[in-house]
Protein backbone atom coordinates (compact mmCIF):
# COMPACT_ATOMS: atom_id res chain seq x y z
CA UNK A 1 0.00 0.00 0.00
CA UNK A 2 2.90 2.22 0.90
CA UNK A 3 4.58 1.77 -2.60
CA UNK A 4 1.52 2.77 -4.46
CA UNK A 5 0.77 5.73 -2.81
CA UNK A 6 4.45 6.83 -3.29
CA UNK A 7 3.83 6.48 -7.19
CA UNK A 8 0.14 7.87 -7.30
CA UNK A 9 2.47 10.96 -5.47
CA UNK A 10 5.37 11.02 -7.91
CA UNK A 11 2.88 10.48 -10.90
CA UNK A 12 0.74 13.90 -9.05
CA UNK A 13 4.04 15.26 -9.02
CA UNK A 14 5.13 15.34 -12.54
CA UNK A 15 1.95 15.91 -13.71
CA UNK A 16 1.96 19.72 -11.65
CA UNK A 17 5.37 20.27 -12.03
CA UNK A 18 6.01 23.44 -13.97
CA UNK A 19 7.47 22.93 -17.68
CA UNK A 20 11.58 24.11 -17.49
CA UNK A 21 12.08 26.87 -19.46
CA UNK A 22 13.74 26.96 -23.10
CA UNK A 23 14.88 28.94 -25.92
CA UNK A 24 12.85 27.64 -29.08
CA UNK A 25 14.06 30.70 -31.53
CA UNK A 26 16.02 33.72 -31.99
CA UNK A 27 14.95 36.43 -34.89
CA UNK A 28 16.82 38.95 -35.88
CA UNK A 29 14.79 42.16 -35.95
CA UNK A 30 15.47 45.61 -37.39
CA UNK A 31 17.50 47.34 -34.35
CA UNK A 32 17.75 43.94 -32.39
CA UNK A 33 16.88 40.45 -31.27
CA UNK A 34 13.79 38.68 -30.89
CA UNK A 35 13.66 35.62 -28.60
CA UNK A 36 11.55 33.28 -27.90
CA UNK A 37 10.92 30.72 -24.98
CA UNK A 38 7.97 28.52 -24.14
CA UNK A 39 7.17 30.25 -20.92
CA UNK A 40 9.04 32.99 -19.05
CA UNK A 41 12.17 32.95 -18.02
CA UNK A 42 13.84 34.72 -15.23
CA UNK A 43 16.47 37.08 -16.69
CA UNK A 44 19.29 39.19 -14.92
CA UNK A 45 20.71 41.86 -18.31
CA UNK A 46 23.15 44.44 -17.67
CA UNK A 47 25.70 46.31 -20.01
CA UNK A 48 29.25 45.42 -19.53
CA UNK A 49 32.13 47.23 -20.75
CA UNK A 50 30.06 48.50 -23.87
CA UNK A 51 28.83 45.03 -24.66
CA UNK A 52 24.75 43.73 -23.51
CA UNK A 53 24.90 40.69 -21.38
CA UNK A 54 21.57 38.75 -20.55
CA UNK A 55 21.47 35.35 -18.48
CA UNK A 56 18.20 33.41 -18.69
CA UNK A 57 16.97 30.73 -16.66
CA UNK A 58 16.50 28.38 -19.25
CA UNK A 59 17.93 25.61 -21.21
CA UNK A 60 18.19 25.24 -24.99
CA UNK A 61 21.13 24.81 -27.81
CA UNK A 62 24.17 27.33 -28.52
CA UNK A 63 23.74 29.56 -31.83
CA UNK A 64 25.32 32.54 -33.15
CA UNK A 65 24.59 35.30 -35.41
CA UNK A 66 24.76 38.87 -36.78
CA UNK A 67 22.54 41.54 -37.31
CA UNK A 68 22.93 45.40 -38.24
CA UNK A 69 22.52 48.77 -35.82
CA UNK A 70 22.55 51.64 -37.70
CA UNK A 71 24.19 50.26 -40.75
CA UNK A 72 26.80 48.81 -38.14
CA UNK A 73 27.47 44.90 -37.46
CA UNK A 74 26.64 43.97 -33.84
CA UNK A 75 27.86 39.75 -33.34
CA UNK A 76 25.26 37.83 -31.31
CA UNK A 77 25.92 34.80 -29.25
CA UNK A 78 23.73 32.47 -27.14
CA UNK A 79 25.67 29.84 -24.86
CA UNK A 80 25.62 27.12 -22.00
CA UNK A 81 26.58 29.23 -18.70
CA UNK A 82 26.73 28.27 -14.99
CA UNK A 83 23.61 30.04 -14.50
CA UNK A 84 21.62 29.13 -17.50
CA UNK A 85 21.80 30.34 -21.28
CA UNK A 86 24.27 33.55 -22.09
CA UNK A 87 22.86 35.93 -24.60
CA UNK A 88 26.20 38.00 -25.64
CA UNK A 89 25.58 41.18 -28.10
CA UNK A 90 28.90 42.50 -29.12
CA UNK A 91 30.07 45.30 -31.17
CA UNK A 92 33.09 47.57 -32.40
CA UNK A 93 31.52 50.68 -30.47
CA UNK A 94 29.76 50.89 -27.12
CA UNK A 95 26.08 49.36 -27.34
CA UNK A 96 22.88 50.23 -24.65
CA UNK A 97 20.36 47.85 -24.57
CA UNK A 98 16.75 47.71 -23.98
CA UNK A 99 14.39 44.63 -23.25
CA UNK A 100 10.81 43.58 -22.96
CA UNK A 101 8.80 40.79 -22.62
CA UNK A 102 4.95 39.34 -23.07
CA UNK A 103 3.20 36.48 -23.38
CA UNK A 104 2.09 35.86 -26.96
CA UNK A 105 -0.20 32.61 -28.18
CA UNK A 106 1.24 30.68 -25.25
CA UNK A 107 4.90 31.74 -25.52
CA UNK A 108 7.38 33.86 -24.66
CA UNK A 109 8.25 36.91 -26.26
CA UNK A 110 11.39 39.10 -25.51
CA UNK A 111 12.37 41.75 -27.26
CA UNK A 112 15.86 43.36 -27.10
CA UNK A 113 16.21 46.47 -28.53
CA UNK A 114 19.87 48.27 -29.41
CA UNK A 115 21.40 51.83 -29.80
CA UNK A 116 24.44 53.17 -29.98
CA UNK A 117 25.73 54.63 -26.94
Amino acid sequence: MAIFGVMVGLMIGRLTAPEPTELQQVEVAADGLVVWFNNEPKIHGEPIDGTVALLFDATGKAQKGQLKVNDKDVNWRVRLSDGGLLLTLVAARPLHGEWAGAEVDDRWRLEIHLREQ
